[in-house]
């Protein structure tokens, strides 16, 4: 037992070949699930924008996450986009446990959107696909004929 090397975890001595972090790193490759989850432990949400003449159109991938989740709000426009979520498996029946998991997540992304009115924005969470409609200011023609003498 005393020989035995942990996996991923050689020791120089034992491999000199100058490969040893290449082969660390396809052991940490090989050693996880394949395909990868997607999981938002592990990087923030993905977010995509489209624009038109009237709106913005925002499209933030959340995974897992209900409405009450996620807080949105615009602020010079600026939107944010939060996410809290706390997950705690407990098991009330079994008082001297001997394995116990709390998750929490925290993220935000903030959106610049430089025509976005304050007002009229729509959201809408399904099937884990968060899309805010934010339309553009209405800009007024203030632009006049000056008369030449």
């Amino acid at each position: 037992m005393a020989g035995l090397v942990p996996f991923n975890r050689r020791r120089k001595d034992l491999m000199s070949t100058g490969f040893e972090d290449f082969q660390n790193m396809l052991d940490d490759f090989f050693a996880e699930d394949w395909p990868r989850p997607r999981s938002l432990m592990k990087d923030t949400f993905k977010i995509d924008v489209k624009e038109d003449d009237n709106e913005y159109m925002v499209e933030a991938e959340l995974p897992g996450m209900t409405k009450e989740d996620v807080s949105l709000s615009i602020e010079d426009g600026r939107l944010s986009i939060s996410v809290n979520k706390e997950e705690v498996k407990e098991d009330q029946d079994q008082k001297n446990y001997i394995h116990r998991e709390r998750r929490y997540t925290s993220m935000q992304r903030n959106i610049f959107l430089a025509e976005a009115a304050d007002e009229g924005i729509t959201a809408k969470l399904k099937d884990g696909v968060l899309m805010i409609t934010v339309p553009k200011k209405v800009h007024e023609d203030k632009s006049r004929a000056i008369e030449i003498e």
